[in-house]
């Protein structure tokens, strides 16, 4: 979750990060799935933290097939502002950047190739596409500006 971590840096009150990752992985331990219990989990804490007033950003591999429905409706009920970010990214650049994480060792390529989703957008929705050539800063300062949020601070 390194994207939702410089985001969190840059703007430590007034955003929840709802981590893909660690409500799926972490907390609840399920398989990512159709129909698993992390879809509802993720739409009903970012509708939470909504309803408390806060931004929110939703972080983590979305995959269309599993989370489209859940991020269609809050899109939708939303009464805010709404943005969509989606990298694009290559396999191989991707099995690059997993190699650099601290939790690599849990699952590798062959894993990676059953769930890989080229171009895995979310229909309906009007998402920004970050370069593969952008850093993680360069996306994360997009998103940051895109928002109104820069202030130097990253």
């Amino acid at each position: 979750m390194p994207e939702g971590v410089s985001i969190r840096s840059a703007r430590p009150r007034g955003v929840a990060i709802v981590g893909q990752d660690q409500l799926r992985r972490q907390i609840l331990h399920v398989r990512d799935r159709p129909e698993n219990l992390a879809v509802a989990y993720i739409g009903l804490s970012a509708r939470y933290a909504l309803n408390a007033g806060l931004h929110v950003v939703i972080e983590g591999i979305l995959s269309e097939e599993i989370y489209g429905d859940m991020l269609r409706q809050l899109i939708e009920d939303h009464l805010g502002v709404t943005r969509c970010y989606r990298y694009e990214v290559s396999f191989d650049e991707t099995l690059r950047r997993h190699a650099t994480k601290p939790d690599a060792d849990e699952f590798g390529e062959t894993e990676m190739r059953q769930w890989w989703r080229d171009s895995d957008e979310l229909t309906g929705a009007d998402e920004a596409l970050i370069p593969a050539e952008y850093s993680l800063t360069d996306g994360v300062l997009r998103v940051l500006d895109d928002c109104g949020w820069t202030d130097g601070r990253l």
